[in-house]
């Protein structure tokens, strides 16, 4: 065991803590599989993060995109899930990708799901409904979620790689979900800022806001009891897949690796680290409040990797 912690120090120092925003969670937690899966998960990452950010650069400008522009948006990313389904690369980037995919059996319907996301956020502003949110999360979040599982749960044999027995876009789903409502409270006033808004309307509506009302709270108007109705609503939420997620990384413990079942509990640990800030009683829910210092990160890596 002594070893095995070695191995992950030395592991944890390839990590460059201070350049942090190019280093994710997923990419952080990913560092201590072997090389190979490891730039896996970077190509897959990579691929999912530029279409997100194109996207939401474009809202950030403003929030009113042209029926054109919609229909230019969405044909980009039909256009790009079409090249990995088959294989007809039109980039170096996404030859790597496709091989990436292909290599490693990534389920294509990571990235379908992943795609209908990005054309209801294209199409949407918002979500009308909680359940409407989910949906969304099934494929925004639990798109990534599930790539990675599934790079956690391959076995290799004879150079071959073989895919998990187990439903992973189950397994992903409890810390996904958990994640992604973590993440859209951590970065409420940046979303604000950027025109972009992921709580349900009708979640405000019975706290009697509106998302109009979101921005001025994110500008540092006072933060009125409402609005910590909401945010107490979503933590008790997030608190029900916390729990599911804990059940779902001890089934898988004796089932997988040590790097694999570290990968796992560090992924979920950082976004626990941020659920542990938020203070719905007195907290201001900004972005400085929210996210923890690279220092912080770093300590509760080490952490990790000692239990």
């Amino acid at each position: 065991m002594i070893q095995i912690t070695n191995k992950a120090e030395e592991m944890l120092g390839r990590i460059d803590f201070k350049a942090i925003k190019d280093h994710p969670n997923i990419l952080i937690a990913a560092r201590f599989w072997d090389d190979e899966r490891y730039q896996a998960a970077k190509i897959c990452y990579r691929f999912m993060r530029y279409i997100d950010d194109l996207i939401d650069d474009r809202k950030a400008d403003s929030n009113a995109l042209t029926c054109l522009e919609k229909q230019l948006l969405t044909d980009k990313v039909n256009r790009w899930i079409d090249c990995i389904e088959k294989a007809q690369p039109d980039d170096l980037f996404m030859e790597k990708v496709i091989d990436t995919v292909r290599k490693f059996k990534i389920p294509l319907v990571f990235f379908r799901n992943f795609a209908r996301s990005m054309i209801y956020d294209i199409n949407n502003n918002g979500f009308e409904t909680f359940g409407d949110f989910l949906d969304y999360a099934e494929g925004a979040s639990n798109g990534p979620a599930s790539v990675f599982v599934h790079l956690c749960c391959l076995t290799e044999k004879n150079g071959e790689f073989i895919p998990s027995p187990f439903d992973i876009g189950e397994v992903a789903r409890p810390c996904a979900i958990f994640s992604y409502i973590v993440h859209i409270i951590r970065d409420f006033q940046k979303d604000q800022y950027n025109n972009l808004n992921y709580f349900a309307r009708d979640i405000l509506r019975i706290n009697d806001l509106t998302p109009d009302d979101l921005a001025g709270i994110a500008r540092g108007e006072r933060i009125p009891e409402n609005f910590r109705k909401v945010i107490a609503e979503y933590c008790k939420i997030a608190a029900d897949y916390k729990t599911a997620t804990q059940k779902m990384i001890a089934r898988l413990d004796s089932k997988l690796d040590y790097q694999y079942q570290l990968s796992l509990r560090i992924i979920f640990s950082l976004y626990d680290m941020v659920f542990e800030r938020i203070d719905v009683e007195n907290g201001n829910f900004t972005t400085d409040e929210l996210n923890p210092t690279v220092e912080e990160l770093k300590k509760r890596v080490q952490q990790m990797i000692c239990k």
